[in-house]
């Protein structure tokens, strides 16, 4: 029996999760999972619903949208795998984890190819026959790199867009392009040490947690919607290099966190922020 996820974005009203379960039950679809979320100060609700049962798209589509308040935010995805493009720059240590994830059917995605900036990570990820392009942005303008990089990943017209340490600041045309599409991972120290060596930073002022954070990538520089985040505390026996290596390994299980709730259609963007069911 093929399974469908969902995801209904409407203004609270009493009735709404029996009047789509009446609709759902007149389809004669089976409901498999399910969860809800209501936003008291804008009166906002959220539903994740995972269904299963053959169905006409078009029709279970419009049947909700007359029991819905006007207005409502509906989606239906049949449950597979997503297609995603990945973007690198010289770091391996959150790309590496994530192509181990996918060899190991950790990742419930397809990884269509992975993009770079530089040369450095071809051979890595080649041995997991990937396809790998490097673009490289020598003498070039930010928008003519760009203009390249868009086009190259159009041929694989991925889901979503992985940026695995992608060491360059995306333009609005891109963001455009592509819009809540790109995943981006980065230090939690935003804003507060920004600039070459973070990690220097951070242990010059003593910090005592580290940690990372994935988000939706926006014209505002690191301040999409957050999707996950987690730390790992440190005292003063850490010197910078060891910062840096549990910084890294917080990086990987974020990223990796945050993809699959994306992978899952978990992820409802509200405002600057995400709810998550």
């Amino acid at each position: 029996m093929k399974e469908y996820i969902l995801l209904i974005d409407t203004i609270d009203a009493k009735g709404l999760v029996y009047n789509v379960s009446k609709v759902l039950f007149a389809n004669n679809l089976n409901i498999e999972q399910n969860a809800e979320y209501v936003e008291k100060e804008s009166n906002k609700f959220f539903m994740r619903t995972v269904i299963s049962g053959d169905l006409n798209k078009n029709i279970l589509l419009k049947e909700l949208t007359e029991v819905l308040p006007e207005g409502s935010r509906i989606k239906l995805n049949a449950k597979s795998k997503k297609d995603i493009v990945i973007l690198a720059t010289k770091e391996s240590h959150v790309l590496g984890d994530l192509l181990i994830r996918y060899i190991d059917g950790e990742l419930d995605a397809n990884i269509k190819a992975v993009i770079a900036n530089h040369d450095y990570l071809r051979d890595l990820v080649e041995k997991f026959d990937i396809p790998f392009h490097c673009i490289s942005a020598e003498n070039m303008e930010r928008e003519a790199h760009e203009d390249l990089v868009i086009e190259q990943i159009k041929e694989y017209e991925p889901e979503l867009i992985v940026l695995a340490k992608y060491m360059r600041i995306l333009t609005p045309k891109f963001v455009e392009t592509f819009p809540q599409q790109v995943l981006n991972i980065h230090h939690s120290f935003l804003p507060a040490f920004i600039g070459a060596n973070p990690y220097k930073q951070a242990h010059h002022r003593g910090v005592k947690i580290i940690g990372a954070t994935a988000h939706y990538v926006t014209d505002d520089l690191d301040e999409g919607p957050i999707i996950s985040q987690d730390v790992v505390r440190v005292d003063h026996t850490f010197s910078w290099q060891d910062m840096r290596r549990a910084g890294r390994n917080v990086e990987k299980v974020v990223l990796s966190n945050a993809l699959q709730l994306l992978l899952e259609d978990k992820v409802f963007v509200f405002g600057n922020k995400t709810v998550v069911l």
